[in-house]
């Protein structure tokens, strides 16, 4: 974290990056000083409710965070940035969305956890977008203009107001991660479940911690197990209560993390789930996305596959899949960093806070080929990274074609997930 006195002392010349979170209440004019370097500047948790006029000589800014501000509108002066590509007003009070507050480079925008009930026309210029989020808002639908946007892969309309999905989302070739819990459309009964008073945990160490909660290990019962505790009322994907929910009614599966119970009585009134405690030696498939890849997992550099790991991979997580769309659930961030697993076959698919109850909505169908995209960008990914081997060469071919079938523009030409096992089963690759 950089400070204003370093700012205004000339000590930051020449960075490509600056972060100020210091109580600012106006825009500090000397970033300007730095027009020549500056790509990435981070003015959240600050009291900022403008920005200036003339933001737009910043000619190398590529990415603009300005969350937990005081925003009540998008500034217009936003679409004058020529080199943006990334703004981020998440959590603000912001009501109104100008027209003019989109880059024509503009590829990745959050406007999570505000208080937009519409969106205008011209976000449908924005035909380089791949990554929208937009949960936590009033939104009751989304411009028919934004059917141009044939780019975006991730969409985010959780904890909003729609009856119903815009019907051309099933016409988006690319639109692979798509999250909608806490709507009408997606209502469902909570699931029963068993309740571990906090006073029952004994918590140990941190395991880790993401955007919507830090995971525990914990013992209950004389059990070792993991609890996750919800950091507040909304998350990027979505609202915790949909994730617990989601959580405790899609039962068990062999290649879903265990959830054991929902956690009650927490002193400060979180939300929290009981998870049994995955064995060290499963890590991680891949980490999220970076800024520059936007919507596609970090792989680590060295990492390779045999064509039989890469095949019980791929049978391992499309099974999660369809059991989840057998109960009437998209998982909606099928993605390799939500992925453990482990050189012996062990493949766990976890991180339900993306998930929606999709059983009564009309789109039923596409959304269930929606997530069938991402697993074409998964199978790409794993297939990228096989070993080729003369012995598999036929499966391995049928793999990749597999993976155009599930990549398919035409939605509802894609395969279903029983489909798609159906198929993984038919092939044969020695360990």
């Amino acid at each position: 974290m950089n400070t204003l006195d370093e700012l205004r002392a000339g000590k930051l010349a020449g960075a490509t990056r600056v972060d100020l979170s210091c109580g600012l209440a106006e825009f500090p004019h000397e970033v300007f000083d730095l027009a020549d370097s500056l790509e990435v500047l981070n003015l959240s948790g600050n009291a900022l409710h403008e920005l200036p006029d003339d933001l737009g000589r910043l000619k190398k800014l590529r990415i603009l965070f300005c969350s937990n501000n005081r925003f009540t509108h998008l500034p217009a002066v936003l679409g004058e940035c020529e080199s943006l590509g990334m703004i981020g007003f998440k959590a603000n009070q912001i009501e109104e969305v100008s027209p003019a507050a989109f880059p024509s480079c503009l590829r990745w925008l959050i406007l999570t956890d505000n208080r937009i009930q519409s969106l205008p026309a011209s976000l449908g210029r924005c035909t380089e977008m791949q990554k929208l989020m937009l949960a936590g808002n009033r939104l009751s639908a989304l411009p028919n203009e934004m059917q141009a946007c044939t780019k975006l892969e991730l969409l985010r309309l959780a904890a909003n107001e729609f009856l119903e999905l815009p019907a051309w989302l099933s016409e988006l070739p690319r639109l692979a991660w798509l999250a909608f819990a806490g709507n009408p459309c997606s209502q469902t009964a909570s699931a029963p479940a068993i309740d571990v008073p906090w006073r029952d945990l004994k918590l140990e160490q941190k395991l880790g911690e993401g955007a919507s909660g830090e995971i525990h290990r914990a013992v209950w019962r004389n059990e070792a197990v993991a609890v996750k505790v919800f950091k507040g009322t909304m998350a990027s994907d979505g609202l915790p209560q949909c994730e617990m929910d989601a959580s405790l009614a899609i039962g068990q599966h062999p290649n879903l993390i265990p959830v054991k119970a929902k956690l009650s009585d927490h002193p400060l009134g979180a939300l929290g789930l009981v998870m049994s405690l995955i064995d060290p030696s499963c890590i991680s498939l891949a980490g999220p996305p970076s800024f520059q890849s936007c919507t596609r997992d970090i792989y680590p550099e060295e990492l390779r596959f045999t064509p039989a790991e890469a095949l019980q991979l791929a049978r391992g997580v499309a099974s999660a899949a369809q059991h989840l769309h057998e109960r009437g659930y998209s998982h909606g961030d099928l993605y390799a960093h939500n992925i453990l697993w482990d050189r012996q076959g062990r493949c766990l698919l976890g991180d339900l806070g993306a998930a929606s109850f999709f059983g009564n909505e009309s789109m039923a169908a596409a959304i269930q080929r929606i997530e069938t995209r991402a697993f074409g960008f998964l199978l790409e990914e794993l297939l990228d990274r096989t070993i080729d081997s003369a012995s598999a060469s036929d499966s391995l071919e049928a793999l990749r074609r597999l993976q155009v079938d599930c990549s398919l523009p035409d939605v509802l030409a894609r395969p279903t997930f029983g489909e798609i096992l159906t198929e993984l089963h038919q092939f044969s690759i020695a360990s």
